[in-house]
This record gives C-alpha cells, sequence and structure tokens, in this order.
C-alpha cells in the first residue's frame, strides 16, 4: 500500500497501530532486501555475524594453544 501510495504513510501507519517512522525503517529494509537500495540484507548480516563469532573462537583456541606452548620443551613445539 505504502509503494504503491495507495494511501499516505501517516494514514497507513496509523491504520496497523505503528509509528511513521517504524513503516520508514520497513520500507528501507524492504528495499535493501530487494536490492533497490544498497546496505546489508538479513541473510548477509547473519553470515557476518557467524563469521565474527567462528574468528573469536579461533583467536580463543590459538590463544589457548599459545598457552600450552610455553610448557612444552623446545624441541617439541611445533615450528
Amino acid at each position: 500500500m505504502a509503494r504503491k501510495h495507495e494511501a499516505p504513510i501517516s494514514q497507513i501507519a496509523k491504520d496497523f497501530g505503528i509509528s511513521e517512522a517504524t513503516l520508514h525503517n520497513w520500507l528501507k529494509k524492504a528495499d535493501v532486501e530487494e536490492g533497490a537500495r544498497p546496505g546489508v540484507t538479513e541473510k548477509e548480516a547473519a553470515e557476518l555475524r557467524d563469521a565474527r563469532k567462528r574468528i573469536r573462537v579461533l583467536e580463543q583456541e590459538n590463544e589457548i594453544l599459545r598457552r600450552a606452548a610455553a610448557f612444552f620443551p623446545r624441541g617439541l613445539r611445533p615450528k
């Protein structure tokens, strides 16, 4: 309705019981998802969150291995 300009944004927002800002945000997000506007899609945002989480885990694992290496004799340490 809002995209087709069938009614003013203020009226559409009122009919749905939301603020105009919320409706504008929804329209912007929909444009991003459809590729009509630049931005990060929900799928890309989820992939980025997952990648950052995996990086944190790998960094923690790497730190554990670095600390554990201090307890091994010099000849047994990986090069």
